[in-house]
């Protein structure tokens, strides 16, 4: 007994490790470890040491400090824990990160400048309203925008108390999954969530996937999607003048390339005419450089693209590559930017979103807001956690002021 007890408190230690310092940033299965033993306990550390505690006793009950090594397990489990409490301090310190981002990208005043159809809600977003959202607010499914089938479906998510026949602002959301896989569902609820609530109306899509269907497919998908949004959307309550793009991993990297490729006729086979501008961009833990040319990328993110993605090898087909690239594409016509990356993140490491946001602020215009947060891993956002939470009111409060500054009239400051 005391060997599995041993066995146990080991493994929960080094879940515990990883928290505070991936195993690797770029290898391939120790990266791939880090994120799978890491993303639970970096979101929610007091439920995790709580659990982890409740174990040890029960461990020690049933005999597992009766030998000199369970007790040895143990006593690392406990010493371990101290990772667990830095992870609660990243956690707290998200909302003063993200508000020095804000700060530093939209001024100071930015919190009494940003507004919102529909006053702040007087609750946060919940576990509970995160496990109803799609059946509260998708109000109209499955509706295609594409030749694509399955594949070309999205859905429109409004709150009941937000009118249909009104001109809200929209959010066009992408999902990741390493151009692979993914859906409209699942993904950026606490997000769509709370923009619902405060009056806005959320588009989710699907999009084609690789290897069935190879690049740009997936960006070809997105601009249609842009392209249904500007043309349909007033039919369900939003404004085809003010469309915002956002996702996290790949839908970020899609977002931002779709937000600085706007009318560019390679992205939009068949429809080369029409308008695909946005607004803003808002890019959770992108891959903004596909050519990796810096060597800041994971190790297997060039070989996964050219085996999976684009199926042509990166030295043989740099333009597609270098095209696809958002870095690649920041220009003096960017929209305004809220960039966000865990600084633990183990699959694409953070070093590629900083010099993404760097060259944003060396030839934008507009305002590039970049989040550095420590202690989070990928995909940090899909639950309701307390720095999800931070995160979705920071980007709430930067559409709050790129929407204010398109629509500076007296009825919409009304309603900060």
């Amino acid at each position: 007994m005391s060997i599995v007890v041993a066995f146990l408190a080991l493994t929960m230690a080094l879940t515990n490790l990883v928290t505070w310092r991936p195993l690797s940033r770029r290898a391939l299965a120790r990266s791939t470890l880090s994120w799978a033993l890491a993303w639970a306990p970096s979101e929610f550390p007091v439920a995790t040491l709580v659990t982890q505690a409740a174990i040890a006793i029960v461990l020690v009950v049933i005999g597992g400090a009766d030998a000199w090594y369970g007790v040895a397990g143990l006593v690392v489990l406990v010493l371990s824990w101290s990772f667990l409490l830095a992870a609660l301090r990243d956690v707290l310190a998200a909302p003063r990160v993200l508000d020095a981002a804000l700060v530093a990208g939209l001024g100071r005043d930015y919190a009494s400048r940003a507004v919102h159809p529909r006053p702040a809600p007087t609750s946060r977003v919940s576990a509970l309203q995160i496990a109803r959202a799609h059946r509260s607010y998708a109000v109209a499914p499955d509706l295609s925008y594409g030749p694509a089938g399955p594949h070309n479906l999205l859905d429109v998510w409004r709150s009941p108390e937000t009118s249909a026949d009104g001109k809200a602002p929209v959010l066009l959301q992408l999902p990741g999954g390493a151009w692979t896989q993914g859906k409209r569902t699942g993904q950026a609820y606490p997000l769509m969530t709370r923009l619902c609530d405060r009056g806005w109306v959320c588009v989710a899509i699907n999009y084609r996937l690789s290897p069935a269907d190879l690049w740009p497919a997936h960006i070809n998908d997105v601009k249609r999607a842009i392209a249904w949004v500007k043309e349909h959307i007033a039919e369900h309550g939003g404004d085809p003048d003010f469309v915002v793009v956002t996702g996290g991993s790949a839908g970020g990297h899609l977002s931002s390339l779709a937000a600085l490729t706007a009318d560019d006729p390679s992205f939009q086979s068949g429809f080369e005419a029409v308008d695909t501008s946005v607004a803003a961009a808002v890019s959770l833990y992108p891959n903004t450089d596909w050519t990796d040319r810096d060597d800041l990328g994971h190790s297997m993110g060039v070989v996964h693209l050219e085996r999976n993605v684009v199926r042509q090898k990166l030295a043989e087909a740099f333009d597609i590559y270098d095209a696809a690239s958002p870095r690649s594409r920041a220009s003096d016509a960017a929209p305004p930017f809220f960039v966000a990356h865990g600084r633990n993140d183990s699959l694409i490491p953070v070093e590629l979103s900083h010099a993404f946001a760097a060259r944003l602020r060396e030839v934008s215009r507009n305002p590039v807001v970049f989040a550095d947060l420590p202690g989070a891993q990928h995909a940090f956002d899909i639950l309701a956690s307390r720095r999800t939470r931070a995160t979705v009111t920071a980007v709430e409060s930067f559409l709050g002021v790129v929407y204010a500054e398109a629509n500076l009239t007296p009825d919409v400051r009304g309603n900060s």
